[in-house]
């Protein structure tokens, strides 16, 4: 980048704001992606939303692609800087700005951490729902970014359904403010739901208005194991047919629940195929009756064993074991490859089965958990980047995946975002005039593309190879 134009940054931020050596540079060359990695020019840490907007007004002028980035916990390559250009940091702007009782809201900056938000309105007997496993290091404005979901996503949704108000600016420098603490507002576009998941390819979020509701009095949980994948998964199903839905109903196979109890050593039991965590929350009597049925419905299933938490400090265990999944798996091998399909619940059993045929095709070891109460799985491939040929055989194994979840009725992505890594498959979900529809919005907000480009959309769409279901 010329050193006129670093000075012109220089200039907005000031110069211990401006990261430019090569080890910075590396150090915000990739993300939590495996095999994605691109070296940015420059890394700025504005203090405030009207530096941004300065910023934006000369990357514009000198189509300098800009990418947001949060903790870089992003799972889709979602903020690699493929085409160099600047990394914008939040680190200065992680502060609360309004937290309103009356209204149940808080306004916050991008770069506070989504757990510090729940923390803090907890205290104030109030509660923020949506709980990625990487809360504790994730950005809430990463989470709007990417629309994250979480643990506690079946019963309270996700982060788009929380976001009541944003404060952004868009790649010509412009400061717009959409939504707000208003109950009620049908004045023209959405323009704050489709904020929400635009991964940076839109406008830069500076300010975010939250909703948040009453803390839930009690909450309980419980686990049981099983000897069959499609034993806990039909379990999962006849659960919501009960019409019960859990705070949280999440999924681990063996492979998971042995590199997490290698991990943690809480005595969870590795002989079994499978294990379910059900948590529900609300007023005592229901939360007791739910919780009960949850288990005898599960024993009708399968299960070979269940219990009922004793205490808050062994249920909190029981849920740190689910959020430590990715952190177990990627002990065993160099390289962890975390996907994300999302199916209907009633097909979750076909597809654990079809990930398990898959995995033996190719000889791959592939561990699946995730959210099993809205079908979210996470099929983990445990690989090597530096194996070439194990590669080539995890990609064609990927692909047979996504095109398996979309046979189901399901999705490529339910909370990851698209980003680079799945930007050749989107159209497989869309469809080609979802496809010009989407690149239309973008051209409208962002005409010289320089909003994190080579995301969402890849220069090149995977060809789909219709499999035959068996």
């Amino acid at each position: 980048m010329d050193q006129q134009i670093i000075q012109l940054f220089i200039n907005i931020v000031g110069e211990k704001n401006v990261k430019q050596s090569t080890a910075q540079l590396l150090a915000y060359s990739y993300d939590a992606t495996a095999n994605f990695q691109a070296l940015p020019d420059l890394v700025l840490s504005p203090r405030n939303t009207e530096e941004i907007s300065e910023i934006l007004k000369i990357c514009n002028e000198y189509k300098i692609p800009i990418v947001p980035r949060g903790s870089g916990s992003n799972l889709a390559a979602g903020t690699v800087p493929n085409q160099g250009g600047i990394i914008l940091l939040f680190n200065h702007m992680n502060q609360i700005i309004d937290f309103d009782k009356e209204n149940l809201t808080i306004t916050v900056q991008p770069g506070m951490i989504t757990a510090d938000i729940c923390n803090f309105v907890e205290k104030e007997n109030l509660f923020y729902p949506p709980d990625p496993s990487s809360m504790k290091i994730s950005t809430i404005g990463g989470n709007v970014s990417e629309n994250s979901g979480g643990l506690r996503g079946l019963k309270y949704g996700v982060t788009k359904d929380y976001v009541k108000g944003l404060t952004a600016v868009l790649p010509n420098g412009e400061i717009i403010k959409t939504g707000g603490k208003l109950a009620k507002d049908v004045a023209g576009y959405d323009l704050t739901s489709l904020l929400v998941g635009s991964e940076g390819t839109l406008a830069v979020i500076t300010e975010i208005t939250l909703k948040l509701i009453p803390l839930p009095k009690y909450k309980m949980t419980s686990i049981a194991y099983f000897q069959s994948l499609e034993e806990a998964a039909k379990t999962v199903s006849a659960i919501i047919a009960h019409k019960i839905i859990p705070v949280t109903l999440e999924f681990l196979d063996k492979k998971t629940i042995d590199a997490v109890e290698q991990f943690m050593n809480i005595g969870l039991s590795t002989d079994v195929e499978a294990m379910l965590i059900f948590e529900q929350d609300g007023d005592l009597k229901q939360v007791e009756q739910d919780i009960k049925l949850m288990t005898e419905i599960a024993v009708k299933h399968g299960a070979t064993f269940s219990k009922i938490a004793n205490d808050e400090s062994e249920a909190e265990q029981l849920k740190t074991a689910r959020r430590v999944a990715l952190s177990a798996l990627s002990r065993l091998r160099p390289t962890t490859i975390l996907e994300d399909a999302t199916v209907p619940r009633s097909a979750i059993a076909e597809m654990v089965r079809r990930i398990d045929e898959i995995a033996e095709k190719y000889q791959l070891t592939i561990a699946t958990f995730g959210h099993a109460g809205d079908g979210n799985l996470h099929p983990t491939c445990l690989t090597d980047v530096r194996d070439q040929e194990e590669i080539k055989r995890v990609e064609l194994a990927l692909e047979e995946i996504f095109e398996v979840a979309l046979s189901l009725g399901g999705t490529i992505t339910g909370e990851h975002g698209v980003g680079e890594m799945k930007a050749p498959y989107l159209e497989w979900k869309v469809g080609e005039a979802g496809i010009q529809l989407m690149k239309g919005l973008k051209a409208a907000f962002d005409p010289n593309n320089i909003m994190n480009p080579g995301k969402i959309f890849a220069k090149e769409t995977k060809k789909r190879v219709v499999l035959q279901h068996v």
